[in-house]
């Protein structure tokens, strides 16, 4: 989770278009990775 943060933050300071995509692009990754941990059914959750 503070590694979001951080990319959060990179993000509001960000100046290019290019590092945007770059930070969005990991925030992505780092969104789809939490979805899975947090899906009921994994194997955790038993």
């Amino acid at each position: 989770m503070s590694r979001k943060q951080k990319l959060v933050e990179q993000l509001e300071k960000a100046q290019s278009v290019d590092d945007r995509d770059k930070i969005e692009h990991q925030l992505e990754q780092i969104n789809t990775a939490l979805d899975f941990l947090d899906r009921p059914g994994s194997k955790d959750a038993g």
